[in-house]
């Protein structure tokens, strides 16, 4: 189908090599899982007349280094410490 066609080529594209496949499916399913239902709960923020921010989160924290793999850029919730700071997660306060 032309969906399914389209869809393909958004998160597959040209890939020519194993790390391309699980890239385009890591995408996918990020999409899926978090993408799709947060993009649905702002549009309801808006429709309602409030302001909404949208934003993806990419760094990579340095305590991620040894823990997961290379390929992976931020988990969900690596941003917490960026947001909030630090010593709320090493209960320094």
């Amino acid at each position: 189908s032309e969906v399914v066609d389209r869809v393909y080529k958004e998160y597959m594209g040209d890939a020519e090599s194993p790390a391309q496949v699980r890239d385009g499916l890591l995408d996918a399913m990020g999409d899926v899982y978090f993408v799709i239902s947060a993009v649905e709960v702002a549009r309801y923020h808006r429709d309602a007349g409030n302001p909404v921010y949208f934003y993806e989160f990419q760094h990579r924290p340095s305590s991620a280094e040894g823990v997961v793999p290379e390929f992976v850029k931020a988990d969900h919730g690596d941003e917490i410490a960026f947001v909030f700071g630090k010593p709320f997660l090493a209960g320094d306060v």
